[in-house]
């Protein structure tokens, strides 16, 4: 386990990650434009998803495919429920926040699925591709599963009513989730790499393979600063949040290496499993929110999943489910 971490913590993508936090903090002025900025993550999820989709061509549909996507699915609306009563009970967060974090920590960071799979993959623990697959569909239930928590249990008038007050916003929340960049985007590029397969993917694959980590290495440099000054900027984190946003993650992820150890997979599976379990998004589901639960707080569920989640994940998260799996498996 030490063994791990200090690989992870040595490893030129997890240094850029601490050099743009570091930065952030004593306040230095290095950003990273943009523009380029989305160009990077457009290119990460191309290529993530390419790969994936190749070896899923390669491999066929298969029984631990089906138990993973379906694991994921169940995974990503119960998950939520958890999340929500310790926000409550220890955090004392009012049920519309309590909700909207929650969903949060049932759905999926793509970047935190990048990241893990560059760093198992190293470690000789490479995931099989169809988790890309697992991960798409893990996105949406949590936000089914927070709206829901949400609306039964505040006494805040109208919440109940958001749906049914306005006609368009049940399609509007269904067209937000559905047509995500990164949903899109990344089972777009599964859907090539399937068709495609390995010999048509062969012309194009020094595109996507030399240059991923160290555009990774960049991309990461710039979610360090994103993590650190979301952190700075925020004034609703108490210790008990801060705290359960180091909390939840560990118990979600230890949760996800079990499930996919007992369904069969490989180590390397179960830990990415883990690893999206733990991971907390902080793309899909805040603009969701944004549409759903306008009256959640964002200064509140994007400083714990951005500010606190991400990082701890990052650095510590991924090398302790990997260890997990490992002993598990």
């Amino acid at each position: 386990m030490s063994g791990m971490i200090i690989e992870t913590l040595t490893s030129p993508v997890i240094l850029f990650f601490i050099l743009g936090f570091f930065a952030a903090c004593i306040r230095s002025d290095l950003t990273i434009p943009e523009p380029f900025a989305k160009a990077m993550s457009i290119y990460l999820m191309a290529a993530i998803g390419l790969k994936g989709g190749v070896e899923v061509a390669s491999t066929g549909f298969t029984s631990e495919l089906a138990s993973a996507a379906i694991a994921g699915i169940l995974l990503g609306f119960t998950l939520p429920i958890l999340a929500f009563f310790l926000l409550r009970s220890v955090g004392k967060l009012g049920a519309i926040d309590s909700g909207a974090v929650a969903a949060h920590y049932g759905s999926v960071s793509v970047v935190t699925f990048v990241t893990a799979v560059e760093l198992l993959t190293k470690q000789d623990m490479e995931p099989d591709g169809f988790m890309v697959g697992v991960m798409a569909l893990m996105e949406t239930p949590a936000i089914i599963t927070g709206l829901l928590l949400a609306r039964a249990y505040s006494k805040r008038p109208g919440l109940a009513e958001v749906a049914s007050t306005n006609k368009d916003s049940g399609y509007g929340l269904l067209h937000e989730v559905l047509t995500n960049g990164s949903v899109v985007l990344l089972m777009g590029a599964f859907a090539i790499g399937m068709v495609a397969g390995e010999a048509r993917f062969e012309p194009i694959k020094p595109l996507f393979a030399i240059g991923f980590n160290g555009v990774l290495c960049l991309f990461l440099l710039d979610m360090g600063l994103l993590a650190a000054r979301r952190l700075l900027q925020s004034k609703k984190i108490t210790i008990p949040l801060a705290l359960l946003a180091i909390l939840m993650p560990i118990i979600n992820g230890t949760i996800g290496v079990a499930v996919g150890t007992l369904i069969g997979l490989e180590p390397g599976s179960a830990a990415i499993l883990g690893v999206l379990c733990a991971s907390a998004s902080y793309i899909a589901v805040p603009a969701a929110m944004r549409l759903a639960m306008p009256q959640a707080d964002p200064g509140i569920y994007l400083s714990m999943s951005l500010g606190i989640t991400f990082p701890f994940n990052i650095i510590f998260g991924i090398s302790l489910f990997a260890a997990i799996a490992n002993f598990l498996g």
